[in-house]
């Protein structure tokens, strides 16, 4: 089974993959950002102009349910080329995005450092701690902690692959298996125990210095709250060529209520 099957154009059906940790009937925002990316790849495409940074905003946590992605172009042209996407459900506004494409041209590359290390064998410890968590995302993705380990506070240095079809009979890019898992930052390194706090993403920006390649994604995140409800985390993206650039969330953060 896949995350999505399409129903029409810009028109898909959410699956069981899916779903987030703080609610079955809701969805991860990981689906939902690659989803985000599959259909801005179809807006206005031209050769030579790749994605470089997504910023998506968050208003409400997104339904497992029938949803609508509507895209467009804010600003055209043959260097840089801004789009737009908006994800509704049910005639109502769940998240926005805005994208930013920028032409390719040949530049001196700084020497980027190498991944952390390579991707580790599979652990069944690991593998069961996200299998008993109970929600479809956490299945739908192989995880291979280099650093960190699920549930355990602190930050974490973990590659993951998507191990199911993100829409139904399409081919995935390597940018939007990059997407499925940029959203996990805060989830990989919880600064509070998940048993007692919430630590929701009001927002995911993923900004990119090439287009990354292969299966397999790193994520070195952390995470850091402060004193009034508010948190960041901040994680650098490799591939298994090395570093391709990072993503930060601005957390909601408060007590599980009773």
């Amino acid at each position: 089974m896949s995350m999505y099957r399409r129903l029409a154009l810009g028109r898909y059906l959410a699956s069981e993959h899916t779903q987030g940790p703080w609610d079955p009937r809701t969805q991860h925002m990981g689906p939902v950002t690659a989803l985000i990316v599959h259909e801005l790849a179809a807006t206005a495409p031209r050769p030579g102009l790749e994605l470089s940074r997504l910023a998506v905003d968050v208003f409400s946590p997104v339904p497992v349910a029938e949803l609508e992605v509507v895209t467009g172009v804010v600003r055209d042209g043959k260097r840089v080329q801004c789009l737009s996407a908006s994800v509704l459900s049910g005639g109502r506004e769940y998240a926005r995005a805005t994208a930013w494409r920028i032409r390719e041209a040949d530049t001196p590359a700084t020497p980027a450092p190498a991944p952390p290390a390579p991707v580790p064998p599979p652990s069944s410890e690991h593998a069961a701690s996200w299998l008993l968590s109970g929600f479809g995302y956490g299945r739908a993705l192989d995880w291979r902690y280099v650093s960190g380990a699920p549930m355990r506070t602190g930050p974490a240095t973990v590659w993951g692959r998507l191990t199911v079809p993100l829409v139904e009979g399409e081919e995935i890019t390597p940018v939007e298996r990059l997407a499925v898992f940029a959203d996990s930052g805060n989830g990989v390194s919880p600064a509070v125990d998940f048993a007692t706090h919430v630590f929701v993403n009001v927002d995911l920006t993923i900004s990119l210095f090439r287009t990354p390649a292969g299966e397999w994604i790193c994520m070195d995140a952390a995470t850091a709250i402060g004193p009034s409800g508010r948190g960041l985390t901040r994680s650098t993206l490799y591939d298994e060529l090395g570093e391709v650039g990072t993503a930060t969330q601005t957390l909601f953060v408060a007590p599980r209520e009773p």
